[in-house]
């Protein structure tokens, strides 16, 4: 059974939602702010976090911030209904996905589903003899899957779920081009839509990422109008 813990200032989100998601069999821990869910935090993680961004005491990006210091567990984020401005930064500071509010609480659990599905198979729970299972290597760049690692130039870089399943995707055929449709189906279920800012945001988090290991970090060439190519250095 996995663990999300949802984190709003809301107590009628809190207590729909929870029951939501209870009912279809996962279990739940709701906070009112993100101090109160960092410190639970601190002494054990969820499987996931569902966070609103508007909050008392410490708000969801900051709460993003000190948790990307020590975790890449999958977040979505609740995001005002017209508000492009927190999505964006959302997912440059790592968050995963985000639904806006007011939002189907269908919708909130097909997306937590599928983040997990994703995040199960990275971390090799579904286990296959598989290109996207084996341990890869390319130019500077090492990748297992199976221990969801990344290392370039000999120097580890902490990855979320759908930043790792971009830069695999992109790295196991240096020189061809994934057009932003192809990044979405390998990042994201069918059934979920997200638009080519979501698909950039993202990249531009993995490349700061990349540079945090290697300050000349170029391998992945954007391709303005047409997608994203990795070349191997």
């Amino acid at each position: 059974m996995s663990k999300i813990a949802l984190v709003d200032d809301d107590r009628n989100i809190l207590t729909s939602v929870s029951m939501t998601l209870e009912a279809e069999g996962f279990e739940v821990e709701t906070y009112n702010d993100g101090q109160q869910a960092l410190d639970a935090f601190n002494k054990k993680l969820p499987d996931m976090a569902v966070l609103d961004i508007k909050m008392p005491r410490m708000d969801g990006m900051d709460l993003l911030q000190r948790l990307r210091q020590k975790t890449a567990m999958p977040v979505i984020f609740l995001t005002s209904k017209d508000d492009e401005i927190d999505e964006v930064l959302g997912l440059r500071m790592g968050a995963d996905d985000y639904v806006k509010k007011p939002f189907s609480q269908r919708l909130l659990v097909e997306r937590i589903r599928a983040l997990l599905r994703r995040q199960e198979a990275v971390d090799g729970e579904i286990v296959g003899d598989t290109e996207d299972t084996k341990i890869m290597e390319r130019g500077e760049l090492t990748m297992d899957p199976l221990r969801h690692s990344v290392s370039w130039k000999g120097q580890d870089v902490t990855l979320t779920v759908t930043e790792f399943l971009l830069l695999q995707a992109l790295a196991q055929r240096p020189g061809f081009v994934k057009s932003r449709d192809q990044l979405m189906d390998v990042a994201y279920d069918d059934q979920v839509y997200v638009d080519d800012r979501t698909i950039d945001s993202h990249i531009k988090r993995l490349r700061k990422k990349m540079r945090t290991a290697d300050s000349d970090f170029s391998a992945i060439e954007t391709l303005y109008g047409i997608g994203y190519r990795y070349n191997e250095e």
